[in-house]
């Protein structure tokens, strides 16, 4: 008996690889939908003719053994939305796997190498960082600044909010989730500007230059080239997305970046 961890990719659940695809067919499937999602779990389900039990991110990270029980007696198979090992919390994961039960990785695409689709070359980007809803850490603040200093490009991931309560109902003892929220590229940019403002050491202004990114990988991929201050006047539309600090671009990455703003690549 086996522990599957899959990789479904970016984009489109069809992305997954055969051999991933091969080893749902004969798994119970178990889909973790925090850290990316898909648009439809129902259809995502026709495609791989199988009902899917959908994991928050508690499920994941407080009862992993029960899916390493399950996966002592029958092939189990842990879907991951992008690459198995796009977030700390898979690794973890991985870790309390090894040992008590066989662990088979498909690896697929994620957003640390989809995001080449803007023209950035992938070896120029440093520290990836992220922002998050209703706090300003010091941590991506002090990443970009790093990155600059040594004139490489800083991804962005934007917060979202699957399953969890709100923090005041927390405080009231209340576990009640709250609407799915997903962080824009509007709201990732009011994010900079405060940490600006908190800490200011001029790492951040409105005219800096940046790339939008919504929806990488997908038919509908945009990105979108312009300072902070006119990203703020762009529609990305529909979730999820990602926002690119650049460092020092050299002409081609710069020349590739112009042509493909405010167009879909495809």
């Amino acid at each position: 008996m086996t522990l599957y961890l899959i990789g479904l990719g970016v984009g489109n659940y069809k992305n997954i690889s055969y051999s991933g695809l091969e080893a749902l067919k004969k798994s119970e499937v178990y889909l973790e939908h925090y850290t990316a999602v898909i648009p439809s779990i129902k259809e995502f389900e026709d495609f791989i003719k199988k009902k899917v039990k959908v994991l928050n991110r508690e499920d994941v990270e407080k009862k992993a053994d029960l899916l390493i029980e399950k996966a002592k007696k029958k092939d189990v198979a842990l879907v991951v939305v992008g690459d198995v090992f796009g977030a700390t919390t898979h690794i973890d994961f991985y870790s309390r796997c090894l040992g008590k039960v066989k662990v088979k990785i498909y690896n697929n695409a994620s957003i640390l190498n989809v995001i080449g689709n803007t023209g950035l070359d992938l070896y120029k980007f440093g520290r990836t960082t992220s922002l998050v809803f209703d706090w300003l850490p010091e941590t991506p603040y002090k990443a970009i600044e790093a990155n600059l200093s040594i004139g490489l490009h800083t991804l962005c991931l934007l917060d979202i909010k699957t399953s969890e309560p709100s923090k005041e109902n927390l405080k009231k003892g209340i576990n009640k989730p709250e609407p799915p929220r997903f962080m824009n590229v509007h709201e990732a940019i009011d994010t900079l500007m405060k940490m600006e403002k908190e800490f200011g050491r001029g790492v951040i202004s409105k005219s800096m230059k940046a790339i939008g990114v919504a929806r990488i990988g997908s038919e509908d991929e945009l990105v979108v080239y312009d300072t902070l201050e006119g990203l703020k006047k762009y529609d990305f539309g529909e979730p999820m997305h990602s926002l690119v600090i650049p460092g020092v671009m050299n002409h081609f990455e710069e020349d590739i970046v112009k042509k493909i703003s405010h167009h879909n690549i495809y």
